[in-house]
């Protein structure tokens, strides 16, 4: 694979110019990377999704310094309610401190260098990397090792941000196959509030890649809204991965939509590490043409007492195609778990597929879990009663899958962002409200 050379060669560059405690994090990751290799169907984990396909392309990082890429450009793609909201924007996988804002007050924002570096040195040091717990991966190895331009944020203890936080992870392949790594480490202390939403955008016609790694961690009392929008181009490849680990009693929602992009794989873990935590994952994916989208999840009780809810559901056309794992482990500790997890999907063509593998593995005795999946076509008795009322057949179907996806939309609480989604819902059904 050509951009396995070049990584090689870039690694050593990064070494010689880095040092601290970052450094030690980047050659044992290294290593690991070397050792495991770009995944191939041989890996269970990534049986349905060949991401080494993408790697036999070259693939680069990006050497430019942000001149290229101006505060104009950044305008066109932001989303609604960005003048209240905080902004991050990583170009090219690096934190752009230029192109970023920061509205409130409760909110520290560093590089991760200097956040290793200084008073949270020790948080740092315990909950960097975290998610290689979980992906043992090489793509997730990758990340690690090439650590540049990552950042700290911290939400401080109490603090309710009344600005929700954008995070924009844009590449700019106006030039070549560019291959980004945006970073983050997130701390939600105790008592705080806040909401996230993170989105994917290339410019340009050449192809990226996006290795995405965010890992959180939740305080006691704390209350995390995450959502995660996708719709990207064709010609965007990416690897996303949220890493959430719920230290204290707390709250988490996160909500992922996918509706565009080449291969999207997304990786989502939640680590219930305190009694009596509660989490909720919801996803919705609309794909078409030849994308692939391949959701793995995982929710890890270790306390006893914690509550989890997971729905995701999935519209394939054309020749698109779906994978979606979603695990619950329940450890020996964790007496009086309540896990609930669903996958339902509907397939618009006979060559549209989707995989899904429900999974539960419970180590303790007094719990109430469950799983399930559907796979199947649009209910032709709905479509007849709808037709019979005078609506035609292609405004019948927008609006039975407009129905089948409207309770995932409305989990999402931040309301500019809940008109966006559904507005791009609306024009991919070509759903007229009139």
């Amino acid at each position: 694979m050509a951009t396995i050379d070049y990584l090689e060669k870039e690694f050593e560059k990064l070494q010689a110019t880095t040092g601290g405690q970052l450094s030690a994090f980047r050659q044992d990751a290294f290593t690991a990377f070397s050792r495991l290799g770009i995944p191939s169907s041989r890996n269970e984990e990534w049986k349905y999704t060949r991401v080494g396909l993408v790697f036999n392309k070259t693939f680069q990082f990006s050497e430019d310094d942000g001149s290229r890429f101006t505060a104009a450009d950044l305008t066109k793609l932001k989303l609604p309610g960005s003048d209240e909201a905080n902004e991050i924007v990583f170009l090219n996988g690096r934190f752009s401190s230029t192109l970023s804002t920061l509205r409130s007050q409760g909110l520290t924002l560093l590089p991760l260098e200097e956040a290793a570096q200084g008073a949270h040195s020790e948080f740092v040091a315990t909950h960097f990397a975290n998610s290689s717990k979980y992906l043992k991966d090489g793509i997730n190895a990758m990340s690690t090792a090439f650590l540049s331009g990552a950042i700290f944020l911290d939400v401080k203890k109490g603090a309710t941000i009344d600005h929700p936080v954008y995070i924009y992870n844009i590449s700019d392949a106006r030039e070549f196959n560019v291959l980004s790594q945006p970073r983050s480490l997130i701390k939600v202390g105790e008592n705080a509030q806040v909401q996230l939403v993170e989105t994917f955008v290339t410019i340009g016609s050449q192809e990226s890649f996006t290795n995405q790694v965010m890992e959180m961690v939740v305080e006691r009392d704390a209350i995390t809204e995450y959502y995660k929008i996708q719709n990207d181009v064709p010609n965007a490849n990416q690897v996303s991965t949220t890493h959430i680990r719920q230290t204290g009693k707390s709250y988490t929602h996160a909500v992922t939509i996918s509706l565009d992009g080449g291969m999207v794989r997304n990786n989502l873990n939640l680590v219930l590490d305190a009694p009596n935590c509660e989490a909720h994952m919801y996803g919705l994916y609309f794909q078409k043409g030849k994308t692939h989208i391949d959701n793995h999840t995982v929710v890890d009780n270790v306390q006893p007492n914690c509550l989890s809810n997971e729905l995701y559901k999935g519209i394939l056309t054309d020749s698109a195609t779906g994978v979606f794992n979603g695990k619950i482990f329940v450890r020996p500790l964790a007496q009086k778990t309540n896990a609930y997890q669903s996958n339902k999907n509907v397939l618009l063509s006979d060559t549209a597929s989707v995989n899904t593998k429900p999974q539960l593995e419970i180590y303790a005795d007094d719990v109430k879990c469950s799983h399930g999946c559907t796979i199947g076509q649009l209910d032709e008795e709905a479509l007849f009663y709808l037709q019979s009322r005078g609506i035609n057949e292609k405004r019948a179907k927008s609006m039975l899958l407009h129905g089948f996806s409207s309770d995932i939309l409305e989990k999402i609480k931040l309301t500019p962002i809940r008109a966006y989604v559904e507005g791009l819902i609306d024009q991919r059904l070509e759903f007229d409200k009139e």
